[in-house]
């Protein structure tokens, strides 16, 4: 292990600030035996958006292209947070450098690309891990802790929902979130969230039937300036069409019990709305991502005119809280931001070659990340079938 570790984030934009601010909080969680932490390079193509998340995140500097940060001497691990059709040149690229590399998610924009990231990623003698960062929220970690210690026990169905509405307004600027084709849309966006948050739960997606994709929102106004995230922009009078979906919806069969998963990006109202509920033989459990310090449990006992749903607040009692963050009392909460600094402090402890802090599960691998695509294609192609039955295929999963 050496004695620092340098560090870059390759995208500006909304995510790449997570990430940025991720890597600064990371060491500060937890037992403080992290190298000493090394904050090097923002990359992005727009240099004055690189530049300015650099000065706000206190980056030392700004790379305008990802083989500057590829051929960088003092950039051990890079983040990789930008449009998905790009991440196989630039991953590949750093794989080869000897980079450490954290992509987030989708591993790509399509199901060839991430394979071939996954075997550039058994070939690299580095690290290489897909974002699923929901993994690390512990109000979700404590619902698969009580489905595995028997408290819920054996899961019956699952039905869950990531509501956003970023693109709700139809003069909302044309941006690469809008093209990819069928299933690379809301489907990509967050139903891949949605997905692996279902098997943390559920265990492995058998198969997928009653696939539906809409496009509800056609033509978007082409912006005259860049788009950062999900930001507005200033249109022109040129439109474009959009050709991918704006709502997604599928059942899945999982290797315990079934559910249903439903997505959209136009559901006006719901900033990031991910909630769901599961059901299991001894009471049921919910979640939602707007209360995220909180989670409610219903238990199969008692009176039933006298039962319901409690409201269950998150402490150090709960999973990765105790020691992680610098108040570790109850009640004082838990945010998604916080769900990116202990996924980047996970991804800092593997290249260290340190034990996981506090338990904190390993970042996905890319093979997890082929798995969870692999789920969005055949709900794709249920989509394109009527509805039809599409098997995943079945591969053992680290998790």
């Amino acid at each position: 292990m050496s004695d620092s570790i340098g560090v870059a984030v390759i995208g500006a934009g909304m995510a790449g600030k997570a990430h940025a601010a991720a890597y600064r909080t990371a060491p500060t969680l937890f037992s403080p035996v992290l190298p000493r932490v090394r904050l090097v390079s923002i990359g992005d193509v727009n240099e004055q958006l690189g530049a300015a998340t650099a000065a706000r995140f206190g980056y030392e500097r700004t790379d305008a292209t990802w083989q500057a940060i590829a051929a960088a001497d003092d950039i051990d691990v890079v983040s990789v947070v930008i449009a998905n059709r790009l991440h196989l040149e630039v991953v590949e690229g750093l794989l080869a450098a000897g980079k450490h590399v954290l992509c987030e998610k989708p591993l790509s924009d399509g199901l060839a690309d991430a394979r071939a990231m996954a075997a550039a990623a058994a070939r690299a003698s580095s690290v290489a891990r897909v974002g699923f960062t929901f993994r690390r929220t512990p109000g979700i970690a404590a619902i698969r802790q009580l489905i595995q210690d028997g408290t819920l026990g054996r899961v019956l169905h699952f039905s869950g929902r990531y509501w956003t509405d970023y693109a709700a307004d139809p003069m909302g600027p044309m941006s690469w979130r809008f093209t990819g084709g069928a299933g690379s849309g809301a489907l990509a966006d967050v139903g891949s969230h949605l997905a692996y948050v279902a098997e943390f739960l559920c265990g492995d997606v058998r198969s997928v039937s009653g696939g539906r994709l809409a496009t509800e929102i056609t033509r978007r106004p082409v912006p005259i300036g860049p788009v950062v995230g999900h930001d507005h922009a200033e249109v022109s009078d040129v439109f474009e069409t959009v050709d991918n979906d704006d709502y997604a919806a599928f059942s899945a069969e999982f290797e315990h019990g079934v559910g249903s998963l439903e997505v959209s990006r136009v559901a006006a109202g719901h900033a990031n709305t991910l909630t769901f509920e599961v059901f299991c033989e001894n009471g049921s459990a919910t979640f939602d991502q707007r209360r995220p310090a909180e989670i409610g449990l219903f238990l199969n006992k008692g009176q039933a005119t006298h039962n319901g749903y409690r409201q269950v607040i998150l402490g150090p009692g709960h999973p990765y809280l105790a020691g992680g963050l610098a108040m570790d009392a109850p009640s004082v909460g838990f945010g998604q931001n916080d769900a990116f600094a202990y996924q980047a402090r996970a991804f800092l402890d593997e290249v260290a070659g340190l034990d996981p802090a506090s338990s904190l599960p390993r970042n996905a691998s890319f093979d997890d990340g082929v798995h969870n695509m692999e789920i969005l294609s055949a709900a794709t192609e249920s989509a394109t079938r009527n509805g039809h039955t599409v098997t995943v295929d079945q591969k053992e999963m680290a998790r």
